[in-house]
């Protein structure tokens, strides 16, 4: 009798043990999807700007056809990607582009003095920002995930449970370099 119970305490403490990696697994992973769900509200908003900023610029600079179909295109591809890497490299792509757009304003001063285009270049700026605050906040998330799937003995249950490692939403290594300031 006295076996019983310890085989049965035992099997309990193992159940419970189970019950709370998988939990644990649980509460990380939906952490990590509302951190991805943050990043698409604001990738959104700023698919959203684009149309309005090239339009605008358009009215100033129309023969600059090249970089408003390069802008087009990246959006395009940054709309279209799928995995997340996919989405990191076109999302680098097209913060590439934006760049384009900006410094051909410079070359108008018209433009550069439109209500309508500082407006839309605050509210990007301001979109620029979010994305990667929600880009931190969701690596944090991943990091925080991948460790608890990689540690013992949480790594045999999510195996068995089928959890997998989450990618990271990478910046390109062009946009880690400092600028290179020339006089």
């Amino acid at each position: 009798m006295g076996v019983g119970i310890i085989l049965l305490g035992i099997v309990v403490v193992v159940a419970i043990a189970i019950i709370a990696m998988y939990n644990g697994l649980i509460t990380l992973k939906n952490r990590v999807d509302e951190a991805w769900s943050d990043i698409s509200v604001q990738l959104k908003r700023r698919y959203d700007l684009i149309p309005n900023l090239i339009s605008t610029v358009k009215g100033y600079a129309a023969h600059e056809k090249e970089v408003f179909e390069k802008v087009t295109q990246a959006r395009t591809q940054a709309m279209n990607a799928g995995t997340t890497a996919e989405k990191a490299e076109a999302e680098n792509m097209l913060s590439g582009t934006l760049k384009s757009l900006f410094a051909v304003s410079e070359n108008y001063p018209e433009l550069k003095a439109n209500q309508n285009f500082l407006e839309l270049q605050r509210e990007l700026t301001d979109t620029e920002d979010k994305i990667m605050a929600s880009r931190r906040f969701y690596n944090g998330n991943v990091r925080d995930f991948n460790t608890k799937l990689q540690v013992f003995p949480t790594n045999m249950i999510a195996g068995m449970l089928k959890f997998s490692a989450r990618e990271f939403f990478e910046m390109d290594e062009k946009e880690k370099e400092n600028v290179k300031v020339e006089f």
